[in-house]
């Protein structure tokens, strides 16, 4: 049963089908030589070292928030646009309140594809792009030259790299060797916050059973149906088109899976020291049949293809979901857990340990892996009237204040001042319900975060609190998501090809095919049927030559672990 036309899965290239889905650029691209880059910003050299001629009040930093800045920004996702009005989210009314900030956002209201065709093409850009690392547009940018090099500014506005290893920076520079992005949610420690969510009222109405395998999930998901019919989602994938629950429920039927297999940046499953047909994975196969099977019983969301994050939200809000999978359960189930304990104390969501077939070592299972690069980037285009001004935001973003106010609001009421290791003092009228809402208020502008930085100064928090006090994600990132995720930083950049070159076309076939039988074979009416539907899509991709990307893909891959040395 074909949920989703071919036109429709066109515009679904985000980070977590992309799940995280994510690269930029590293060493030449296909067909692409160095001295074809465009030219680096007027104040770098070709290395991206400032030059040697520039003045020293030119070199000096611009204090973020001593004078008015004002640019335009644009969130390139399909399920995303930056607000229109500043006040409307804490941390952007805080900027333009005492920090003379104003941001001018551009929202292309789901037509994201048209509107960036329709800037590049009129050369009216936004100052500020924030999108997925592997989106081709960056590449497309970059081509073009419409993109600023960031390396003159890095020593004068140093929190990037100081909370950022330099061999991770260096792997996000571009052919022509400079740095022309920032990335989002860096980290030095497990991020992840993929996984299971389950609801508690319901769980201990059934008797508190086992979560631990497949079949455990599959009998749990049975009684959830048989006790609660329709008024209960057994099971809810959350935003299925990304690969989602499902890519989690993937990592569950093989030792070592990876939930990015399933990204646009890999399309591949790992087998030894070669990259190999996603479709010919016999564990894919495996999980997509179980997916089939909820799918027919109906104890799985129906509408999971089709459905947005608001209907989610609503959904778990309400307690009408049994068990809750996906790259990112954590912002929806906290803001679910809190507005449940509000009239039930005993209500709420936990979170469970990755779940594993019979007989797989469930510590060799990862629900979803970390990323050092974070995911998301953030770009300034040339079109920046000022656009060292623009890195000093960024610069602010990512430093202790910046971050600490989005996690915590502004200084009085949860925290005051910093101590001697620059980590953020808690007051004794922090407010947990508060803090909680603060962050899911700020999720959608949160583009330059830096996870090194904000985890520690949370734990620092938490960790001095009982289990009951503690906030609702930390909790379970520090007890499930982080310590059962795994690194896959080797996977996570340079493995995207130019977007219009050969490669580049195959990559874009194959994706499409991805998608499409994505929709297929977890709607398939048997288990044959799922076969047939796999097996045909690897000829298929094949035919475009997939094996051409995946041999180009093995290769890039290899680059990275000896660069990480590993």
């Amino acid at each position: 049963m074909t949920m989703w036309r071919k036109s429709q899965w066109l515009a679904l290239t985000a980070v977590l089908l992309g799940a995280t889905a994510l690269a930029g650029c590293s060493g030449n691209n296909e067909g692409q030589s160095a001295s074809e880059s465009p030219s680096a910003s007027p104040s770098a050299s070709p290395s991206g070292e400032a030059s040697p001629s520039a003045s020293a009040e030119a070199d000096a930093a611009w204090v973020y928030g001593s004078e008015p800045l004002e640019f335009s920004a644009y969130a390139h996702y399909g399920w995303l646009d930056f607000p229109s009005d500043m006040t409307s989210v804490p941390f952007w009314k805080f900027l333009k309140e005492n920090k003379q900030t104003n941001i001018k956002a551009i929202q292309a209201k789901g037509n994201h594809a048209q509107l960036m065709t329709t800037m590049f093409a009129s050369g009216d850009l936004p100052d500020l792009i924030y999108t997925d690392r592997n989106h081709p547009d960056i590449n497309r940018l970059y081509e073009a030259g419409k993109l600023v090099a960031l390396d003159p500014y890095l020593e004068k506005y140093p929190n990037l790299t100081k909370y950022f290893d330099k061999k991770y920076l260096d792997i996000l520079r571009s052919p022509d060797g400079k740095l022309y992005q920032i990335p989002n949610w860096y980290t030095n420690k497990p991020t992840s916050t993929s996984g299971y969510v389950v609801n508690k009222k319901i769980y201990e109405e059934l008797g508190s059973p086992k979560l631990e395998t497949m079949d455990d999930l599959y009998a749990y998901l049975v009684s959830v149906k048989g006790k609660y019919g329709d008024e209960v989602v057994p099971f809810e994938p959350d935003r299925t088109q990304d690969a989602q629950g499902i890519g989690v429920l993937y990592t569950g039927f093989k030792e070592g899976n990876l939930y990015k297999s399933l990204s646009a940046s890999l399309m591949a499953a790992v087998d030894g020291d070669k990259l190999v047909s996603i479709f010919k994975d016999p564990s894919f196969h495996e999980s997509q049949k179980f997916v089939s099977k909820l799918y027919r019983e109906k104890l799985i969301s129906q509408d999971m293809f089709t459905q947005d994050r608001g209907q989610v939200l609503e959904k778990l809000l309400t307690g009408r979901v049994a068990v809750y999978a996906g790259s990112g359960p954590t912002t929806y189930a906290s803001q679910g857990h809190y507005e449940l304990q509000k009239t039930d104390p005993n209500n709420g969501y936990f979170m469970i340990w990755p779940l594993a077939k019979a007989g797989l070592d469930p510590k060799k299972i990862h629900a979803g892996g970390y990323d050092a690069l974070g995911w998301n980037v953030s770009v300034i285009t040339t079109a920046a009237e000022d656009p060292e001004k623009i890195f000093a935001f960024l610069d602010y973003i990512t430093g202790p204040e910046g971050m600490t106010v989005q996690f915590y609001g502004p200084e009085g009421k949860n925290w005051k001042g910093f101590d001697e290791n620059g980590y953020p003092i808690f007051t004794d009228t922090y407010d947990a319900l508060e803090v909680a809402d603060i962050q899911a208020k700020n999720d959608p502008v949160m583009i330059s975060g830096n996870s090194t930085y904000i985890d520690a100064a949370k734990m620092r928090y938490e960790n001095a609190q009982p289990p009951e006090k503690q906030n609702w994600s930390a909790r379970w990132q520090n007890e499930i998501t982080w310590p059962s995720s795994n690194d896959i930083t080797e996977f996570s950049n340079r493995l995207e090809p130019t977007a219009d070159s050969e490669l580049g076309d195959i990559r874009q076939g194959v994706l499409d095919i991805f998608l499409q039988v994505l929709a297929d074979s977890a709607t398939a009416k048997s288990d044959e049927e799922v076969d047939k539907i796999l097996d045909k899509a690897d000829a298929d991709a094949k035919k475009l030559g997939y094996d051409k990307l995946l041999e180009w893909r093995t290769e890039r891959w290899l680059e990275n672990r000896k660069l990480l040395n590993q």
